[in-house]
């Protein structure tokens, strides 16, 4: 970069051009201080070359560059950092100017730093996706000053980067050791009686935290002096399906995130867990069309081909066909298996013109209805009414919240399970009830 368009004066560069010209305005009318003047003028432009020539001694006085994941997890806390390298023999001030993607940009970003002769700086900063796709990171914009702090050089670093954002795969890491240790009650899971001990006997093992007192096995204690408990297995392989309903009713956004987003990523949790059980996971997108299907199965790279599936879709606002989501579970999916249709309901009229065919596809697999809570609708009904059209609008608030509750009875009634929950325990409660079902052995 050329000097001139690198080359930047700081705030004290005017305050003692402003101080020298004030000073002359009063040796108007006190001729000595003209003098003074003149050395404050002399001094500084004295400075101020003197600055020039210690931060342009050097071609290249800052190198550095951004560590930024390949890809991020979308709704998550993401780590980014940004190293820079100084080459000056003495202290230097720098300000950084990062280029954001604009899916991140949210106004002014700059930070401060101070790095020691020939040292290293770096900052870290967070950023947390709401969309999923490709992210443009730009360069990253230096301006560094010497300790006389007169003048500021401006490096530009080469640091283009495309990310692509993910679905919450962070939130994988924290389930995975959990659920292969059955703690998956440390992420929120609940702990499902089990009914007698009818499951098939795996092992005998040491006992962990989180095991079952009842399991212990007395006798190999005694031979062994270490607690130990009989481990009882599951049946496995079971066909674990997810499917999302892309419609203009799963746009609606909570906390940052579509509805869809947070089915999304609980059906990634999901198939995860479900695969760490030996269950075959898959998948199913449906609009106006059944978009996509991937076949469940728990071969090595299934779970990079269920997130390589979810990582573009983006809602139509269009009705999901239901009929077709019969027309397709009728044909590919032959055995019986456990159905989480990802989905959501405003009223109670909106759920009885899809009943048929929920009903339909209910007679030959287990299906799980899971549908969103209006958390807006929650909080106008706990606010205190203190007018009339405040108590009409709670009237009105707590008329749908309690059709929401009807759907969950009428659900039943015909024989469908579903759960009724806010968005940000979508992930636990989903988790939650896939394994009391495999609990109850009801898949």
């Amino acid at each position: 970069m050329s000097m001139i368009r690198s080359f930047y004066l700081q705030k004290w560069a005017y305050y003692l051009a402003g101080l020298a010209s004030l000073v002359y305005v009063v040796s108007y009318f006190y001729p000595p201080l003209l003098v003074v003047g003149h050395g404050i003028l002399v001094l500084g432009a004295l400075a101020l070359l003197m600055d020039v020539v210690l931060l342009y001694s050097r071609t290249n006085g800052l190198a550095g560059g951004r560590e930024v994941p390949d890809r991020l997890s979308n709704g998550d806390i993401n780590q980014v950092r940004i190293r820079v390298i100084s080459r000056y023999s003495f202290p230097v001030t720098i300000r950084v100017f990062e280029e954001l993607p604009y899916q991140l940009h949210t106004g002014h970003w700059e930070r401060k730093l101070r790095v020691d002769k020939e040292g290293v700086g770096r900052v870290d900063y967070q950023v947390r996706p709401t969309v999923r796709g490709e992210y443009q990171f730009g360069n990253i914009n230096l301006f560094v000053s010497s300790p006389l702090r007169l003048v500021e050089r401006r490096y530009v670093l080469a640091a283009r980067h495309l990310v692509k954002v993910y679905p919450a795969f962070l939130q994988l890491r924290r389930y995975q050791l959990l659920a292969a240790t059955d703690r998956l009650q440390e992420a929120g899971a609940k702990r499902i009686r089990r009914l007698g001990h009818s499951l098939e006997f795996e092992q005998i093992k040491e006992y962990i935290r989180g095991d079952d007192y009842r399991t212990i096995n007395w006798k190999a204690t005694g031979k062994r002096g270490d607690l130990m408990v009989n481990n009882y297995t599951d049946e496995k392989s079971q066909q674990i399906y997810s499917i999302i309903n892309k419609g203009r009713v799963m746009k609606m956004p909570f906390g940052g995130l579509s509805l869809l987003d947070y089915a999304i990523n609980a059906s990634l949790v999901l198939s995860h867990v479900s695969l760490a059980r030996q269950d075959k996971a898959g998948l199913i997108t449906l609009s106006q069309q059944v978009d996509d299907f991937v076949p469940a199965d728990k071969k090595p790279g299934q779970m990079n081909q269920l997130q390589e599936a979810l990582y573009g879709q983006q809602t139509d606002f269009l009705e999901p066909d239901f009929e077709k989501l019969y027309s397709l579970v009728r044909s590919r999916i032959t055995h019986r298996s456990l159905l989480l249709l990802f989905t959501n309901f405003e009223s109670l009229e909106s759920l009885q013109r899809d009943l048929n065919s929920l009903k339909r596809i209910a007679r030959y697999h287990l299906l799980l209805v899971v549908f969103f809570e209006n958390t807006e609708l929650a909080s106008l009904i706990r606010q205190p009414a203190s007018s009339i059209e405040e108590i009409y609008i709670k009237t009105i608030a707590e008329k749908y919240a309690f059709e929401k509750r009807l759907m969950v009875k009428e659900l039943y009634r015909h024989g469908i399970l579903s759960i009724l929950t806010s968005p940000e325990n979508l992930t636990v409660n989903t988790v939650n009830k896939y394994l009391e079902l495999k609990t109850r052995m009801s898949i």
